[in-house]
């Protein structure tokens, strides 16, 4: 770990233009690289924090042959609405670039080349997956097919999103194009890797023992495991017609992998910002003394802690990370997000239907935080959070001390008359709070730093709470002035120690207390330095409410458009059983297929699944018994038009003999539904056919 640091470089996974950003990439990745570098901005540190669109790849063509439009005009499309949701939420990036600007792949370029010319590539002619029918190569996240470690039939020529498991396309068992849904052949291509292997000793002794002490275990026992494992030649260029060309002769039609591009994007965005600040972006990457932190998630763990450090190491003049806290994956009612299923939370979304809220998701996000594992996010636990936290402990506490201020004081800070033991213990335990929150963050445990920071609120409600100056005030108000004038204390203190977390609610509190910024006083230092972080005599504004409460339904309009979401997969998804054995026109011909009504309905006795039904078949009024109990009620199917198999053998059930059999289907539910004529002039009697 570098110790006192001159400068920090902050790195946050370049997001795919595949699609919008979700909660989950929010709160894996975005966020606590926020928090983190809010904070040290917070401490006056020189912070550099960059990210940018990843816009090569396969993850873009396919997206463009989905929407049937150019990789040019996804990228356009996707990275303008990424930008505003990451502007709307507060994420704080001296410089957001992207992959398809020319500096980024004048860059990418280079870094191949020198890499090339110190002979660190291996150059082999392999078998690789092949789509005869499509006349083309297929990368990675062409080729489905069967795990070979967990067995899951979904896995990607890349990886395996239910194990976690990098692969080869080659690994795959059993195969399929995803382009043409063929089983592709070995055709042998040219290729260029990064022996891995070679690199051995160093990552062991880089990571393995360097950073066993103080990397997060679900990132260090990834690392170890495929360490362990064995490390391989990998494949830094690929057969594609999207992305950036292969610098060399011979590698015509060949492009650099989106792996060894995407890391380097940090690069190319530290550049553009240098360029466009008139400042030197080699300190950021390559002086000892510069602590470098990549955030990410842990989908992305071996590349940022494996691939890119072997680059670095073999290009041989950048610094290594520092360390890589990646988050686990947040799920959403109980399933993995999935932007290809719509199974998600968009940012752009979720401001149209909780406007002005970017804090509530926020805090949300970060309470619930997969830092150490996999974590739910609910949109019961979302109200909850709000309305029992947010709203009940900081926005109550807020709004009392500025209320009663204005009422007792027309606004005007107290000056306090002697202090009490409590008020000097809490103005004490107020002091304390700003190194034990640095403390967490500085160790990437952003919940417990958020929960810290929750406790300030509570140090506020319950200070009012004992001492009550709502009473006090008829008794004692010389002794009110300095119960206020602590309390506002607190407030001033919350205002700066939230933002990085909350910086919105930050702004917002800074207006209310009229604490005027950038010139404002109040740092995380004065507050655990002073006790006067607000001065008798200062005038604050009117009570507003920082957060507003959540009614149960607008969260019901959520969970019912997720499940919108599940009926809609489950219908897309759903397979017709397949074909039964051929028939003769002769044996549908013995079927007698009628309209028919019901004109009566009951529960089978001790029967959960049947129905006695009377049916109007329009030959004879009969009885049939059906197993559709489950799905209709007796009185909803009354007067109910169907279509009656009326020449099936009768059949006793439960004492009941049924003369015929309803026609029924079953929807993307599960659920029965009707086969009825609904045409109007077709009577009871006439035969399907």
């Amino acid at each position: 770990m570098i110790q006192n640091p001159k400068r920090y470089t902050i790195t946050a996974a370049l997001p795919y233009t595949n699609g919008p950003i979700h909660i989950g990439h929010l709160a894996g990745v975005y966020v606590p690289a926020d928090i983190y570098s809010r904070y040290l901005r917070a401490h006056n540190k020189d912070v550099l924090f960059v990210c940018g669109s990843d816009e090569h790849g396969v993850a873009i063509s396919m997206k463009a042959k989905k929407e049937g439009i150019t990789p040019q005009e996804v990228i356009d499309k996707y990275d303008g609405i990424i930008r505003k949701s990451f502007s709307d939420f507060g994420v704080s990036f001296d410089n957001y670039s992207r992959t398809s600007v020319q500096i980024h792949h004048d860059t990418a370029s280079e870094f191949f080349k020198k890499l090339y010319n110190q002979g660190d590539f291996i150059e082999e002619v392999t078998e690789q997956l092949y789509d005869a029918k499509a006349d083309q190569f297929l990368a990675d996240r062409f080729v489905t097919g069967t795990c070979p470690k967990c067995g899951n039939e979904e896995a990607y020529g890349d990886q395996c999103e239910k194990c976690g498991s990098t692969l080869n396309a080659t690994d795959l068992i059993n195969p399929k194009s995803t382009i043409t849904g063929e089983t592709p052949i070995m055709k042998e291509t040219k290729h260029w890797f990064l022996p891995l292997d070679r690199y051995d000793a160093f990552l062991r002794e880089w990571i393995i023992e360097g950073h066993k002490n103080d990397w997060k275990p679900n990132v260090y026992g990834q690392v170890k495991s495929w360490i362990d494992g064995g490390l391989e030649p990998r494949a830094v260029t690929r057969d594609l017609d999207w992305g950036i060309d292969v610098p060399v002769e011979g590698a015509e039609g060949k492009k650099l992998y989106v792996w060894f591009d995407a890391p380097i994007g940090y690069i190319s965005s530290s550049k553009e910002w240098a360029a466009r600040e008139g400042k030197d972006w080699e300190p950021y990457w390559k002086d000892k003394d510069t602590k470098m932190v990549h955030f990410i998630g842990k989908d992305n763990i071996v590349f940022h802690c494996v691939i890119f450090p072997a680059m670095l190491k073999a290009e041989g003049s950048y610094i290594l990370p520092d360390n890589v806290p990646a988050n686990e994956f947040l799920n959403l009612e109980g399933n993995k997000l999935s932007t290809s299923k719509n199974w998600a939370v968009w940012l752009h979304e979720y401001l149209e239907e909780f406007p002005g809220q970017q804090d509530v998701l926020r805090y949300a996000l970060t309470s619930n935080a997969p830092e150490t594992k996999d974590n739910d996010f609910t949109w019961k636990d979302f109200q909850a959070r709000n309305n029992n936290e947010l709203v009940a402990i900081f926005g109550n506490f807020i709004n009392r001390v500025v209320v009663l201020t204005n009422k007792y004081y027309n606004g005007i800070i107290p000056t306090p008359n002697d202090f009490k033991e409590v008020d000097e213990q809490t103005l004490a335990e107020l002091k304390a709070y700003p190194a034990v929150i640095s403390s967490s963050v500085e160790r990437y445990r952003f919940r417990e730093a958020l929960s810290e920071l929750m406790n300030v609120a509570r140090l506020g409600n319950k200070y009012l709470a004992d001492e009550e100056p709502w009473k006090m005030v008829k008794e004692n108000p010389e002794r009110v002035k300095t119960q206020m004038y602590v309390a506002l204390q607190i407030a001033a203190a919350l205002s700066t120690l939230c933002e990085p977390f909350l910086p919105f609610t930050s702004q917002k509190l800074k207006r209310i207390l009229n604490i005027s910024e950038p010139d404002a006083t109040i740092t995380w230092d004065t507050v655990s330095e002073i006790s006067d972080l607000l001065v008798a005599g200062h005038q604050i504004g009117q009570a507003e409410l920082l957060f507003a409460k959540i009614e149960d339904e607008e969260i019901q309009k959520q969970i019912d458009k997720l499940e919108a979401t599940k009926t809609a997969n489950i219908a897309d998804n759903k397979k017709a059983e397949p074909q039964k054995e051929t028939i003769q026109f002769e044996d549908f011909a013995k079927m007698d297929i009628r309209v028919g009504t019901i004109l009566e309905a009951e529960k089978m006795p001790k029967a959960n699944k049947l129905l006695v039904l009377k049916v109007d078949t329009g030959i004879d009024v009969r009885t049939i018994v059906s197993g559709i109990a489950e799905s209709f009620k007796p009185e909803d199917i009354i007067g109910k038009r169907v279509s009656v198999l009326v020449n099936l053998a009768p059949r006793a059930l439960r004492g009941v003999e049924s003369q015929g059999m309803i026609l029924m289907a079953t929807n993307a539910e599960g659920k029965l539904i009707f086969i009825n004529p609904d045409a109007e002039g077709v009577p009871n009697g006439d035969m399907i056919s």
